[in-house]
């Protein structure tokens, strides 16, 4: 299979958590907290969401023409949303089995 993920000149793939926790334990020095992890990739998210709005308002103003940008902004977008949903409703699901776990 072909990996077409973009990747960072660390290897890592550009946005994912894995990176996000590299700069938060790069500035600290060590480890970083699993919500600091969430944080900063929700920050990612919202950056990415912010770009594809800047994208559409460029082109619909007529400042741009390249459609195909646009619309990578806004699928970049889209996807980065759509597995921060995933990861919630992972976070969620964990939460409630320990909550439904019997001491």
């Amino acid at each position: 299979m072909i990996d077409l993920s973009i990747q960072g000149p660390d290897k890592t793939p550009i946005g994912s958590p894995v990176q996000a926790s590299k700069k938060t334990s790069e500035a600290q020095g060590g480890e970083a907290s699993f919500g600091e992890v969430l944080k900063e990739s929700i920050s990612e998210v919202n950056r990415l969401q912010e770009e594809a709005d800047g994208a559409v308002q460029s082109l619909a103003s007529g400042q741009t023409t390249n459609l195909h940008e646009t619309m990578i902004a806004l699928e970049k977008a889209d996807i980065s949303f759509r597995l921060m949903m995933q990861v919630r409703n992972k976070i969620l699901d964990a939460y409630q089995e320990i909550m439904r776990t019997q001491l």
